[in-house]
């Protein structure tokens, strides 16, 4: 694997590539599809927990994956800088494909949280899109906006025929992002015709990422959450039907 930080144009906006090794043994994975990586941090921070061990679940996938580190804070946050960020990560990504083995008709975003408001800005508002999106517990409508270190745009009003396939999962017990905001871009997705694919789970913190022992420090936050680990299997079974590869 070889690994990559990029200065992007927003200060302290980065972008981390990690990209696998080619090898004649796996021609098959000569082009491999891409995710990028958005995560939550109620634009305020970018959470680790939502960051690289994301990354590394996709690649072992066999995705190149790279980490969104976009504007964050009073003022940087302001719309649309972070989608302007998310909008040049993606583009470098396609710009990029040849050096980085990327197969283009196979770009993927996933966001969490916050990072899932602009995942999905980035899929509706964008003007350019990943083929598809993976939200996770996302901020979706302008009144979470209050939790949020800047206003934000309800995304599910830009839902149309152009928005990607999109996968979501969040939990009914989330008390920070409510389901509400998972219930209404499906809604609207329904309402485009837009394929998706929705997982709501009983049980969870909000913020569970991956729900294993990788993002977790506290044992008891691990227990509580862990059945919630199952998503990450949902989806990628997903992407591998989506991409059909």
């Amino acid at each position: 694997m070889k690994t990559e930080i990029i200065n992007l144009s927003n200060e302290g906006v980065t972008l981390t590539a990690y990209i696998l090794d080619s090898s004649n043994e796996m021609s098959n994975w000569n082009y491999r599809p891409a995710m990028l990586v958005i995560p939550g941090g109620g634009y305020n921070f970018c959470s680790d927990r939502e960051a690289e061990p994301v990354a590394m679940a996709f690649a072992s996938k066999g995705f190149n994956t790279f980490v969104l580190r976009y504007s964050i804070g009073r003022g940087k946050a302001a719309f649309p800088n972070p989608l302007n960020d998310a909008e040049e990560a993606l583009r470098m990504i396609v710009d990029n494909s040849e050096k980085w083995h990327i197969d283009t008709n196979r770009t993927a975003a996933i966001g969490f949280s916050a990072g899932g408001h602009l995942c999905a800005a980035l899929s509706t508002m964008g003007a350019i899109k990943p083929k598809a999106a993976v939200l996770c517990y996302p901020c979706i409508l302008s009144s979470i906006g209050d939790i949020l270190a800047e206003p934000v745009p309800s995304v599910d009003e830009y839902v149309d025929g152009t928005t990607p396939p999109t996968f979501i999962v969040s939990s009914r017990e989330d008390t920070c992002v409510p389901i509400e905001n998972s219930l209404r871009y499906a809604d609207a997705l329904e309402k485009a015709g837009v394929d998706f694919e929705m997982h709501i789970f009983s049980k969870g913190y909000h913020g569970f990422s991956l729900a294993n022992e990788v993002v977790f420090s506290k044992e008891e936050d691990y227990l509580y959450n862990i059945h919630l680990s199952g998503w990450f299997e949902l989806c990628a079974a997903w992407l591998k039907k989506t991409f059909n590869y």
